[in-house]
């Protein structure tokens, strides 16, 4: 009885202090970096990255197919990709002006159509959302999707789809609507996993920035004009976040929420990875006042999702995977243990979440190991 006491003491010590492998990973069958991910439900799942490399599963992750890369699309950089069902999908290009477009499949990714392409010689896409992704086509004609990009003379590009021709039919938002952000010299938002901008639903959406002069939120609020039945314009409100400020390379790079209320915000330095000063935030009001991690992410982190099932939120970035339990006021390290015989790089080397999979450089994906989440520290 002695010796096994002595064992499990032993066991349960390698266990304290941080949580288990987080990820398993998979096979993508490319060395491609990538930057997109979309998980529609009931096993179907997308992913995009460089060279015109697009992903698709059917099983839940158990096999990932080569989609046959968009005309032209070769050398582009797809860091966003919004889903629908297993046939449909729309990739998002980044890249200054002509570099960044969008592209549509109906067909499985089997073929692909040009439906935008950036109109800005000196503008660069950093997002695209749709509010409600899993409604039919019918419905997502009423449903305004949003495509977001780096200020072009002074202000932040923001594009909104309406009507029938989907979703071809896109509108610079800015060109119109003076409300549309004004950024700070500096300003800029980040094309690292395509959440900077953050979907409340059909009528409101955020977008996280950075640069020199601090680090923000915009609310954007879709109400009629004064007089009018159908025209939509946007109105538009801030809040400073404390996250790294101080150069262009610092800011928000991800937007994550548990509800309405409850919202996290991630990102630091990307140019200095291993410094972890000021890589998250968390506000409870909706994003009206934020304060600072009192332990923060082991470093810069260019995603955050929250897991309803675990209540637990997730963070990735190039150094390491970090947990919260308490809506993202405390972070704590997941690392590998070797005597599971867990890679060495498990919960490392990550770009974006779309739970329960997430992707990195070299065609790396993982999947959620749920159990994980269940080992607490120190228990």
């Amino acid at each position: 009885m002695r010796r096994w006491g002595w064992i499990l003491a032993i066991v349960f010590a390698a266990l304290a202090g941080t949580a288990n492998a987080q990820w398993e990973m998979e096979s993508s069958g490319t060395t491609a970096d990538l930057r997109g991910i979309d998980n529609v439900g009931g096993g179907v799942a997308w992913a995009s990255g460089t060279n015109g490399t697009v992903l698709r599963t059917e099983d839940g992750g158990y096999l990932w197919q080569a989609c046959a890369v968009p005309p032209g699309a070769e050398h582009l950089d797809f860091r966003g990709v919004q889903a629908f069902d297993a046939n449909t999908a729309i990739v998002m290009s980044s890249g200054k002006g002509d570099l960044s477009r969008l592209y549509k499949t109906t067909d499985g990714c089997q073929t692909w159509r040009l439906v935008f392409t950036n109109p800005d010689a000196d503008g660069f896409w950093d997002a695209i959302v749709f509010k409600n992704p899993n409604a039919n086509t019918e419905e997502l004609a009423q449903d305004a999707g949003e495509l977001v990009g780096d200020p072009v003379k002074g202000r932040f590009v923001v594009y909104d789809h309406m009507g029938p021709d989907w979703p071809t039919n896109w509108t610079r938002e800015c060109a119109c609507h003076p409300q549309t952000p004004k950024a700070r010299e500096g300003e800029t938002a980040f094309a690292a996993s395509n959440s900077s901008v953050l979907s409340f639903g059909r009528a409101d959406f955020m977008l996280g920035s950075g640069g020199v002069h601090g680090s923000r939120v915009f609310f954007f609020h879709e109400q009629l004009a004064k007089g009018s039945r159908d025209e939509v314009y946007f109105v538009q409100d801030t809040s400073d976040v404390p996250i790294a400020t101080g150069k262009e390379s610092r800011g928000i790079f991800s937007l994550g929420m548990r509800d309405r209320q409850n919202i996290v915000a991630v990102g630091g330095d990307y140019l200095e990875p291993d410094d972890s000063a000021e890589t998250a935030a968390w506000t409870d009001d909706g994003g009206k006042t934020w304060a600072a991690a009192e332990t923060p992410p082991h470093g810069y982190r260019s995603a955050v999702a929250y897991d309803a099932a675990s209540k637990t939120w997730i963070t990735v970035g190039p150094n390491g995977t970090d947990i919260s339990t308490d809506d993202g006021k405390n972070w704590r390290a997941v690392r590998p243990d070797p005597a599971l015989h867990e890679a060495a790089d498990a919960d490392r080397d990550w770009n974006a979440l779309s739970l329960p999979f997430v992707v990195g450089p070299h065609g790396r994906i993982g999947k959620l190991n749920a159990k994980a989440l269940t080992m607490k520290e120190g228990k």
